[in-house]
């Protein structure tokens, strides 16, 4: 690989620049002036000459979308690799990497884009860094169990913004379905109160067609995290443009899509099961008793969604939220105050014994 470091370099006074998810544009860090990324491709032309292309049209269902870097863009990015967790983390030369955002390891070394597909898409940050973290102090407050010094005392040890890599699935799962339904029917008959419960066999088959599935391609984000600050508006998608890189870290992903497809077909599978048990009406019970499915995969592409990672510590122990740097929708494991579940259970007991004590008394007067 060529020596030579291609920066995004402010046109009027030569200062780094990063993108501002309020503006959507450059900004230089010294002189603030400020750029689309259009404008900024255009002045670069000659060093970045790949970018802001749509994604490739789908060749071969079996491979991904993506395609190798450019060497001009490959020229402008670093990849980090941390000693601690092996996250790989690929940013450009203006972004400061003081630790990585998984482990806070404050040691990084650099390494290689060699064998990295270039993505298909992106979708830029909206929220910014300030905005992140009042996002998670709103997550603190309906908490009720959460320690009290912990929102007081706590300080974030890392806030980085990082592009999550995904990959985007487009298919069809046909399948089947056979539940158990029941209904229900109470009456009187005579001296009797009677209840007469009738058993069904009902079988579903039907088929759905899905776009972009989005699986997350990454082994250090964790899985339910990122399920859970799902969904992204695909709306925002830009065809993949190293502009957006500037100021945030990427993370390489290391999913393979073989791999990442088993968790594309059965969140593919679990929705057209609810959807067929969804025309199973009229009963009064209705439960899945078996059910196969099978997912042809059309088109695969490659996209970076943005993410916001804080890390923080408590007594000794590190917490990792994660916020979608599109919408602001939060996640993360919080510590729990012993005093304020005991209370809480108290609470419970307390309630309900008043209600037995009220109930005894009623009956016995």
């Amino acid at each position: 690989m060529a020596e030579q470091v291609t920066n995004y370099q402010c046109p009027n006074c030569t200062g780094p620049m990063h993108f501002d998810p309020a503006s959507g544009k450059l900004v230089c860090d010294y002189c603030s002036s400020s750029f689309t990324v259009e404008e900024i491709e255009k002045l670069f032309a000659e060093k970045n000459e790949q970018a802001g292309q749509a994604a490739a049209q789908a060749a071969n269902a079996e491979q991904p979308e993506g395609s190798p870097w450019s060497e001009a863009e490959a020229n402008g990015l670093r990849v980090y690799n941390c000693p601690s967790c092996g996250a790989e983390l690929i940013f450009d030369q203006n972004t400061a990497a003081s630790g990585c955002p998984y482990c806070g390891n404050p040691t990084i070394v650099p390494g290689s884009l060699s064998g990295a597909l270039r993505p298909d898409w992106v979708i830029p940050f909206k929220l910014t860094k300030e905005q992140a973290v009042s996002e998670l102090k709103k997550h603190y407050r309906k908490k009720p169990l959460l320690p009290k010094l912990f929102s007081q005392q706590n300080h974030l040890e890392e806030v980085k913004g990082v592009y999550a890599p995904f990959w985007l699935f487009t298919g069809e799962t046909t399948g089947e379905a056979t539940f158990d339904a029941t209904r229900v029917k109470h009456y009187r008959q005579g001296s009797y109160d009677v209840t007469e419960t009738s058993h069904y066999d009902c079988f579903r088959s039907g088929s759905l067609h899905f776009e972009r599935i989005p699986v997350d391609s990454s082994t250090k984000m964790p899985d339910e995290h990122m399920d859970a600050i799902e969904p992204y508006d695909y709306t925002d998608l830009k065809p993949f443009s190293t502009g957006y890189l500037a100021g945030y870290m990427a993370d390489k992903y290391d999913v393979d899509v073989d791999t990442a497809q088993e968790r594309a077909q059965k969140r593919a599978s679990g929705t057209l099961e609810d959807a067929l048990k969804s025309t199973v009406e009229g009963y009064s019970t209705v439960t899945r008793r078996e059910s196969g499915s099978a997912f042809a995969r059309g088109q695969v592409q490659y996209a970076l969604l943005p993410v916001w990672l804080l890390t923080t510590k408590w007594n000794g122990k590190n917490y990792l939220f994660s916020i979608n740097g599109q919408t602001g929708k939060p996640v993360g494991d919080l510590p729990i105050s012993k005093a304020r579940l005991a209370g809480w259970f108290f609470g419970i007991w307390a309630a309900v014994a008043a209600v037995v004590l009220a109930v005894i008394g009623t009956v016995r007067l």
